[in-house]
């Protein structure tokens, strides 16, 4: 494994969002270093990961960083081989909507739409497009181990939360479940923040997924500091 090109690799992808700029220094320190080290030793154990390499830094390409408007942050990847796409609840790579997505579709019906149907697509590539940042708190994890990978990327979110902290203010964060949570005092009280349960919560019991209209509260926040109306 030559370190040297992954990352100039992974680095090159980034800059026609703009987010080269922000992860320069990280991606071309040690502390990288030591994450990609890590991830290669696992999978030289046959602990494979996902998503692939290529696909871990899809929510940054994705989201112009001139545009970055609001950050969901969740916990990991779909652990299931081949299913996450590197955006956060995304599943494009099946083309399949997992039983997260799925919830958080039907929230959005249900909340935004009123009942009429929305969009569909498993690829969240829309979303981010529109600004909006679809995060994980580890960009990677084992395959069938969930949270597997959260202390190998603490660094990297560590890293860019205080980035956008200090370079991006009014940012609206939204923090899905206790794992993501953990990281909400990273970002400033004067940023708009909510919390709210993982939809995989509603998918274990098979119950309806309460966003408490956060959709609704991110378009209207959205609208009133860009004028931009959100398509969920």
């Amino acid at each position: 494994m030559n370190l040297e090109e992954i990352k100039q690799k992974m680095f090159d992808k980034l800059e026609p969002s703009g987010w080269s700029r922000v992860f320069k220094s990280f991606i071309f320190s040690n502390y990288f270093d030591e994450i990609l080290t890590k991830l290669w030793n696992l999978s030289q154990e046959d602990k494979r990961f996902t998503p692939p390499l290529k696909q871990v830094f899809r929510a940054f390409e994705e989201c112009p960083y001139d545009k970055l408007q609001v950050v969901f942050i969740g916990q990991d990847p779909y652990p299931q081989l081949g299913v996450a796409d590197g955006i956060s609840f995304s599943c494009s790579n099946t083309g399949k909507v997992q039983p997260s997505l799925r919830y958080i579709f039907e929230e959005i019906e249900r909340t935004v739409y009123q009942g009429f149907p929305s969009h569909q697509e498993p690829d969240l590539k829309r979303w981010s497009n529109q600004g909006i940042l679809m995060l994980n708190t580890a960009l990677t994890v084992e395959v069938g181990n969930i949270g597997s990978h959260y202390n190998i990327w603490k660094p990297f979110t560590a890293y860019l939360l205080d980035w956008l902290n200090n370079y991006n203010p009014g940012l609206v964060y939204i923090y899905m479940g206790k794992k993501a949570e953990e990281w909400s005092e990273l970002t400033n009280n004067n940023n708009h923040k909510f919390t709210v349960k993982h939809p995989a919560s509603a998918a274990y019991t098979g119950s309806k997924w309460d966003s408490n209209d956060i959709f609704n509260k991110v378009s209207k926040i959205v609208k009133e500091n860009s004028g931009q109306t959100i398509t969920w």
